[in-house]
């Protein structure tokens, strides 16, 4: 029987001030003859003074409501920064001249990015004179209160640092070139980029990406050094609105690739980097449901380029295929180097000289395989995780003629492990482990275990816990899922983690169909007109944890980010009564609405994940889940958080604001038991900007959690 969650009939402490209420002024939508309400339609206008105070009230009183948590929310942010090591480095890399590696100092924001050079070690005595800080992210801070950085990538002939900014948290960056040699900055400013980039062999140009106004990046560009960015030259332009394009140079340092995606098709060109004025040449043309990517392998085996593609093989195989040199060709070309093993869903290959490493999914596990170039079907060596919940994967390796190749070994209760693996004999050592001071480990457990479906699928669950909290139902819980896109949050480590489970809560990591956990079929069950699995799954775990007496059914939260966001809020709806408390997180809520604005950040690319509502059939599924369109009855809501960000690009903030507002406006009692954090300033989707930021935001979070939960305040 699963337990009914009782409501609090009021709010530990009374706020100071009343919740807004947003003004409703009549307006409907008309789709396939279906008329639907939206009196919260004005709050799309974020320019409006009107919209802009309403989200200014919505953030007046979220810091109202959650001034008695400050007490807690210091001590938690005091506990995870206390788990940072004084220097953090990550492991290094190694290029022709100089060694890399980026470092962060105790509570610092931002990393720094140092290198060593090779020519200097001789006649130097210690390390750190051979040693350089050769970019500091912090020292390009406008004091916006926000700063990303979207490309750091150093020339071939390692004098040259090309980098982006975006100082708003609206992923619009201005590119910049940096002199290494003499640390000053180029006068070469290109006011708009995203993200992806690409040197030429003779580090004279630089290769671009654009986005548009609805922030699709359509067009690359090529920059040549000390010309003016007025007169950059357009290298390829995607007509097509549901395609994306990234470019990168390959290890080889010898092609540049450009790619083009949908969520269902793709196509690659490439050009060579010592020639970046000539015109790139399409790998294997455009198929529709065909997604290929491609690597370049030079080597005894023949100069060619190996592809991993879902053609004719849904958990992707391997092709080879000939370098277009001349002109355009197609797939036909095309040769088998490994076929498909439906058991195990093929992400990517990486060539190096002396072998392949495959990156690849079984069992619900990220692993890596090794083979040689001349036996690519072969079994390899295979290497997975230590942890008995972990992932391994290939860390940053920048060499192409290399024995060695560094990966990185990660778990959610373990700092992560470098080690230097030799790419003949497939045999690894340890050569960096991270740090975690005051932390053990060994008193925390991680299990998976597996929850059934509505239709019987076993949906995966990972459970961590501190060893004194039990499995015997009287613990609170907290669940967190995402769902979309075939994304997987790998398991790692996260110092605000052990905050919550020092305090008796159960974290629960429930691997929903949507992502990408078990391989592409699981992607495909979760989207466009399966997508009410991905809700289904959610509350499957949610209620097997209490039908088993795993966790206290009544002292259950749930949370999730963007399309996360979206399954916080679907379930919110369709099962009010299973949850304590809910954060939805820059929630996807006003499903149908955005997927007919044409001129919204990523509609359009969006279509082919949950549908296009010009269609009446994936018009009803959508609308039958879309959260603002789907209020759940009052009197029987759990408490809830909303995020937004004024300047977030891929969820308008007009969505969570409306959704507030609706709710607010169907249930008045309740509404005081709802709280909008808004970033009406500089902010993104994810939250504040800063490694140190960002914890003082987890740590709002999970205050506000544990006290939903009625965990003890510290």
């Amino acid at each position: 029987m699963v337990t009914a969650v009782p409501r609090l009939t009021d709010p530990p402490v009374q706020p100071a001030t009343e919740p807004p209420s947003a003004p409703r002024r009549p307006y409907s939508h008309s789709e396939h003859g279906v008329a639907r309400s939206d009196p919260y339609r004005w709050l799309a206008s974020v320019s409006d003074p009107a919209v802009l105070a309403h989200l200014t009230a919505e953030r007046a009183f979220y810091d109202a409501s959650c001034l008695h948590l400050r007490p807690l929310t210091s001590a938690l942010r005091a506990q995870m920064l206390s788990r940072l090591p004084m220097i953090d480095e990550s492991a290094r890399w190694v290029r022709r001249r100089f060694t890399y590696w980026t470092r962060h100092a105790v509570n610092s924001e931002y990393a720094e990015l140092w290198r060593l050079n090779h020519a200097s070690t001789a006649g130097s005595t210690t390390e750190s004179e051979s040693s350089s800080l050769f970019f500091d992210i912090a020292s390009v801070d406008a004091g916006t209160g926000y700063l990303d950085v979207g490309v750091t990538l150093v020339s071939p002939d390692e004098d040259l640092l090309a980098y982006s900014v975006d100082t708003d948290g609206d992923e619009v960056f201005e590119l910049s070139f940096r002199d290494l040699r003499t640390g000053e900055d180029l006068a070469d400013r290109v006011p708009r980029s995203y993200y992806g980039g690409a040197w030429s062999a003779d580090s004279g140009s630089f290769l671009y990406t654009v986005h548009d106004d609805v922030y699709r990046p359509f067009q690359v560009w090529r920059h040549r050094l000390g010309s003016d960015p007025g007169d950059d030259v357009l290298v390829l332009e995607e007509p097509d609105p549901m395609f994306a394009v990234n470019l990168r140079t390959t290890r080889s340092g010898e092609l540049i690739v450009i790619s083009s995606e949908s969520r269902s098709t793709s196509e690659a060109w490439v050009l060579e980097a010592a020639d970046p004025d000539s015109r790139p040449r399409s790998v294997g043309g455009r198929r529709h449901g065909v997604v290929y990517r491609v690597e370049h392998a030079p080597g005894p085996a023949g100069d060619r380029l190996l592809a991993v593609t879902n053609d004719a093989a849904v958990e992707f195989r391997l092709m080879m295929a000939p370098i277009p040199r001349y002109a355009d060709q197609d797939h036909t070309g095309w040769t088998e180097a490994r076929p498909e093993d439906p058991r195990e869903r093929l992400i990517r290959a990486d060539s190096f000289a002396d072998g392949v490493v495959l990156a690849f999914r079984a069992e619900g596990e990220h692993r890596l395989r090794i083979v040689a170039h001349d036996d690519l079907a072969g079994a390899g060596r295979v290497l997975a995780s230590r942890y008995e919940v972990g992932r391994l994967e290939l860390a940053r390796n920048t060499s192409y003629d290399t024995a060695t190749v560094t990966v990185r070994d990660a778990s959610y209760l373990q700092p992560p492990v470098w080690s230097s693996v030799d790419l003949r004999s497939g045999s690894p050592t340890d050569v960096q482990r991270g740090e975690a001071p005051g932390f053990d480990p060994q008193q925390y457990a991680v299990e998976r275990r597996t929850f059934p479906a509505p239709d019987g699928t076993a949906v995966p669950a990972v459970l961590l816990r501190h060893r004194a909290t039990p499995l015997d139902g009287t613990a609170p819980c907290l669940i967190y899922a995402y769902g979309a896109y075939e994304a997987v949050d790998e398991p790692e480590w996260d110092v605000a983690l052990p905050s919550v489970l020092d305090r008796g809560v159960v974290w629960v990591h429930a691997l929903v169909r949507g992502g990408g956990d078990g391989g592409r079929r699981w992607w495909l069950d979760g989207s466009m007109g399966r997508k009410q699995h991905t809700f289904d799954d959610l509350i499957a775990v949610a209620d097997g944890l209490d039908r088993d007496g795993l966790v206290d059914g009544s002292r259950i939260a749930t949370r999730g980010l963007s399309a996360g966001g979206l399954l916080q809020g679907v379930v919110f709806s369709q099962r009010p009564g299973r949850w304590r408390a809910v954060v939805a997180e820059v929630p996807f809520v006003d499903v149908v609405t955005t997927m007919l604005d044409e001129d919204a950040p990523l509609t359009i690319t969006e279509w082919e994940e949950w549908g296009d509502p010009r269609i009446r059939e994936q018009f009803d599924w959508m609308l039958g889940y879309s959260p603002y369109d789907n209020l759940p009855p009052a009197g029987d809501r759990p408490d809830l958080m909303v995020t937004g960000a004024v300047h977030d690009p891929r969820v308008m903030v007009r969505e969570p604001a409306k959704w507030v507002a609706a709710l607010r406006h169907s249930d008045p009692e309740w509404s005081p038991q709802c709280v909008f954090r808004c970033e009406t300033g500089a902010g993104a989707h994810v939250g504040p900007s800063g490694r140190v930021a960002h914890l003082g935001y987890e740590a709002e979070v999970y205050a506000w959690i544990l006290d939903r939960l009625g965990v003890t305040h510290d």
